[in-house]
């Protein structure tokens, strides 16, 4: 699995003129998933994004994470994380298939869930307009399979 993760003061996610996610102050994530991502690369990485602490401190560090600071979670589905970008037109053979993705990406979700957060979704494999508002700016790529 794969996850590019902004600090956001806000985001939302459009389908088809309608809002149907929305969060103030927390993550934005970008979620890949991979062929061979087990249920395990789906906990643990849930587990390393919740207890993330890029949040500023009273003194300006980055030392608070996401229930310090009362954030939330936008999770998005992105296939193309994992783009064969040899050539000039990107192939997605590593990406999951839907019937493994969709059951990793609701495990994902509901392992954010568990951990106590409010999390807002898009909807799996629909086209989507994610807009953010990058806090920071700070932005970070997290690999399970590194």
């Amino acid at each position: 699995m794969r996850a590019v993760i902004t600090r956001v003061s806000s985001a939302n996610v459009e389908i088809d003129g309608a809002v149907v996610g929305k969060i103030n102050n927390g993550f934005l994530v970008l979620l890949g998933i991979k062929d061979t991502d087990t249920r395990d690369n789906a906990v643990r990485l849930a587990s390393k994004i919740c207890n993330l602490r890029v949040f500023a401190d009273n003194e300006g560090k980055m030392n608070l994470d996401l229930k310090a600071v009362g954030g939330s979670l936008l999770i998005i589905s992105q296939f193309t994380l994992y783009a064969d970008t040899k050539s000039r037109r990107p192939g997605f053979t590593t990406a999951a298939k839907p019937d493994v993705a969709i059951p990793l990406y609701e495990l994902f979700i509901s392992e954010c869930r568990n951990a106590g957060f409010t999390v807002e979704t898009g909807i799996f494999g629909a086209m989507m307009n994610v807009s953010s508002v990058n806090e920071g700016p700070v932005t970070i790529v997290l690999d399970e399979n590194d």
